[in-house]
């Protein structure tokens, strides 16, 4: 087990890609068969238009309404050049079907420089990022919106049905404006290829910019993507991945190899303030049920609470 001063420590599953591409729809019925039989309590999906991964508010709603507990999260969805008025409206109904256990997460632009043409966004892309931020939040938690921004313009409108408890809107990003953003606007923080050393340094910078705007993030919302290679898969294409993502650093500060690299990475990752993690696999996953077996097994003593 793995304490932490911080809160519970959570790992769930996170999806990159499929084992091939006709094969999207029956991986992934199995991947949600699995894991409905298993002791993960989360699967994460990410927003990559352009590869063998299915869209995370679709694929959100399609386990929610196959599981009775896993909780669904993405990790994360894009938000410039979505409509947040409309993306309001299917997480709250999301939401109040599958109470607590909807896991928004967004972030400024898509991973790829080929996805972010899907994207679209007439203006600064930081101003809309943060205006769709408010004008998603205000709908999800008040009865009637006004707002006249830049890019948004709303009169006395609102959304049902909504949530009782508000969801927690949960930000990406690792540059220095994007953390200090998301001390700012969000509930929680999920990082991605940040080694441990500088998550522990970046929730720093995150809390100081919440205080700075009067506002508090709860103390166990700080999470971190942690990439993995599965034994038998090629160690060296994760490390070149990371190190194309990063290469200011040593990869191996980013890849759990293998079980117990992947544990070791969890205990550094931890020891610098994150509870929640994401663990995404580098490789392809032959059979979900094998791996999410020996992923309880060898990860599943590091949860504690």
């Amino acid at each position: 087990m793995v304490d932490s001063p911080h809160g519970k420590v959570r790992i769930g599953v996170g999806l990159v890609g499929a084992r091939s591409l006709p094969g999207l729809g029956s991986e992934f019925h199995e991947l949600v068969n699995a894991l409905d039989k298993s002791e993960v309590d989360s699967l994460w999906l990410a927003d990559l238009i352009s590869t063998s991964v299915v869209e995370p508010t679709i694929g959100s709603t399609w386990v929610a309404a196959r599981t009775e507990r896993i909780k669904v999260g993405t990790g994360v969805t894009v938000l410039p050049g979505r409509n947040p008025m409309l993306l309001a409206a299917e997480l709250a109904s999301l939401a109040v079907l599958a109470p607590k256990r909807v896991l928004p997460v967004f972030g400024i632009r898509a991973a790829t420089p080929h996805d972010r043409q899907f994207y679209p966004v007439p203006g600064r892309l930081d101003a809309c990022f943060e205006e769709s931020l408010v004008v998603l939040r205000r709908l999800l938690t008040e009865d009637s919106v006004t707002h006249h921004g830049e890019f948004f313009t709303l009169d006395d409108a609102s959304i049902t049905p909504r949530p009782d408890r508000p969801l927690d809107l949960w930000l990406g990003g690792r540059a220095p404006v994007g953390l200090r953003r998301a001390g700012r606007f969000a509930d929680g923080w999920l990082a991605s290829f940040l080694t441990p050393a500088e998550t522990a340094h970046a929730r720093t910078v995150i809390e100081g910019a919440a205080r700075d705007a009067g506002r508090t993030i709860d103390d166990d919302h700080y999470g971190t993507n942690v990439w993995f290679t599965v034994p038998g898969t090629d160690v060296d294409a994760a490390l070149e991945r990371a190190a194309a993502q990063r290469p200011d650093v040593d990869p191996r500060e980013l890849v759990g190899i293998g079980w117990d690299g992947v544990a070791e990475l969890i205990r550094r990752y931890a020891d610098g303030g994150i509870t929640k993690f994401v663990v995404r696999p580098s490789a392809p996953v032959p059979d979900w049920f094998a791996y999410l077996d020996q992923f309880t097994a060898e990860l599943g003593p590091l949860e504690s609470g």
